[in-house]
């Protein structure tokens, strides 16, 4: 989708020796990787932003003329990507046969309980040996389009991360288990999709019966006057034809230390927490909070932002409906200023950070002329800005669509330091201001102009998730349910090369991903709407 990702790779996954871990391992847990020093948020909040080493500092701190570098690359890319699991804590804790197996319609044998069965002929479960290629292409030269490359020469070195789905062995008891949800953040279509997943088919189907949900976010942990909402088939069975969450959603929330001693008063030891780049840091140190405490429980993300911001995934769910959602208010922006003398209509959708949804909207509608996002700076002003581009197609079109991402031309606007609940920076209205800006230009010029704004953003987020989202929400919910069973923590699923894989948290929130000023997909979009730079 041409973005500006992680660049560390690795050659063919292989497990190593068990005299590198720090503990007996059995052939039976052969799952078990080199475990390298965990790394730990420095800020104790669970909004905190937590630092993860980046690919390029990596790349940096590498003597490309040592002949070993490739070696180092992959013993740092397996240290970092190794998926934390509840056995680094409980070396000890048996595995069990899993209760997961689609031959069996009723998980747990009713006439002998705690007994689990096992179907050898059933062949649907992940090897934990299994890898995702991470990277597909060869850039043959750093100047090529989109190159990621490590080394001044951009060696082909393979990538491999953890494949996601259902393992033969499992970590819990079914009827041991209270799994818990909280949707956290912003609306997002899809939500009500994932937890209906989450709940009525895959944690039932293992056999899970005490199944809630958290309201309102991290705030439903600690404010008294919300209580759990308990869920079961019934009761989400349609939910995902609506938008929205059923759970609420918040920004903001309780500290790490709160929220783990709600979750040992309740006794929870599944949470699946749905949400961003900010979440996820949450996420990350209640995983860590409850390593610290010695607590079995697993949490796990499930990436959410309509954004389409989280590193290393093909996409998040909400953004494949932000896009075709968004169609509506560019083709409504098209009409307006095309029926007017001289009409500019200015669209404003969503990406703080990222221009994924104003990028791939323009270049899906074909109405476009001027696509602005936050990856690539421009003026507004002066003899190559947005306006004498606009005066232009005026003069040669008799109309122009302007698509801006919330983020785009930042610093134009009037900077403050005010923030939201999740410590985000709240931004000028550069929707507004452009469309102000336009029409004094034009003004001041002598020219008629007539400009409509239109400002879509809480139209999409509230929307039902389509067909495409849908999928992806559906496949998500399980997969992580099936990372929680597998005994993981601290990790999150996502679509990587098109294959469902899980994650290591901190190795997808070090930093929003972003689309690469000199990827193809850009510059098809600058195909399509014909713009020049405004610098």
């Amino acid at each position: 989708m041409g973005s500006i990702s992680h660049v560390i790779t690795t050659t063919l996954p292989h497990l190593p020796s068990t005299r590198s871990l720090g503990f007996p391992i059995s052939h039976s847990n052969s799952r078990l990787l080199s475990l390298p020093p965990t790394r730990v948020a420095k800020k104790v909040g669970v909004f905190a932003e937590h630092s993860s080493r980046s690919s390029t500092a990596s790349a940096a701190s590498v003597d490309f003329s040592d002949p070993d570098w490739k070696i180092k690359f992959q013993e740092d890319w397996e240290a970092r990507f190794r998926l934390p699991h509840l056995t680094d804590i409980f070396p000890n804790a048996p595995p069990i046969p899993s209760t997961f197996c689609l031959k069996m319609r009723t998980p747990i044998d009713r006439d002998f309980p705690g007994h689990y069965s096992l179907d050898e002929e059933w062949h649907g479960y992940i090897n934990n040996n299994d890898r995702v290629l991470l990277k597909t292409i060869y850039y043959s030269s750093p100047t090529s389009a989109g190159a990621e490359c490590i080394d001044p020469d951009c060696t082909w070195v393979e990538q491999w991360v953890h494949r996601a789905g259902p393992r033969e062995k499992i970590y819990y008891k079914p009827e041991e288990v209270k799994a818990a949800i909280v949707t956290c953040g912003g609306l997002c279509p899809g939500l009500n999709d994932v937890i209906r997943q989450q709940i009525v088919i895959t944690l039932e189907i293992y056999g899970v019966k005490n199944i809630v949900g958290i309201p309102f976010g991290y705030r439903g942990f600690s404010d008294k006057e919300l209580t759990e909402v308990p869920l079961s088939r019934k009761v989400v069975q349609n939910i995902h034809l609506s938008g929205g969450s059923l759970l609420g959603v918040s920004r903001g929330g309780p500290g790490v230390s709160d929220i783990v001693d709600s979750l040992e008063k309740r006794g929870i030891n599944m949470l699946f927490v749905l949400g961003g780049n900010g979440t996820h840091a949450g996420a990350n140190a209640i995983h860590h909070e409850c390593r610290k405490r010695r607590l079995k429980v697993s949490v796990i993300g499930v990436p959410k932002t309509i954004d389409n911001d989280i590193l290393l995934m093909d996409k998040t769910f909400g953004f494949d409906t932000a896009v075709e959602e968004a169609q509506r208010a560019i083709n409504s922006a098209y009409i307006e200023a095309h029926s007017a003398y001289h009409g500019i209509g200015v669209v404003k959708l969503m990406g703080r950070s990222s221009g994924f949804i104003a990028m791939q909207a323009s270049l899906s509608s074909g109405q476009v002329d001027i696509c602005l996002i936050p990856e690539v700076p421009f003026n507004l002003h002066g003899p190559h800005g947005v306006l004498s581009h606009l005066k232009y197609l005026l003069e040669t079109k008799g109309s122009a669509v302007v698509c801006v991402a919330e983020g785009a031309g930042q610093n134009l606007l009037q900077k403050t330091n005010a923030t939201d609940a999740s410590g985000n920076v709240v931004f000028g209205d550069i929707g507004v201001y452009i469309q102000q800006e336009t029409k004094k230009y034009f003004k001041e010029i002598g020219v008629h102009a007539d400009v409509k704004y239109i400002d879509p953003t809480y139209m999409i987020r509230a929307i039902r998730a389509n067909a495409s989202d849908g999928i992806l929400c559906t496949v998500l919910g399980q997969n992580a349910v099936h990372g929680a069973f597998a005994g993981y923590s601290g990790i999150t699923v996502g679509l990587c090369n098109t294959h469902y894989v899980y994650f290591p948290i901190p190795e997808v929130i070090s930093h929003p991903r972003l689309v690469d000023p000199n990827s193809r997909m850009w510059h098809r979009c600058l195909t399509s709407t014909g713009q020049p730079d405004f610098i």
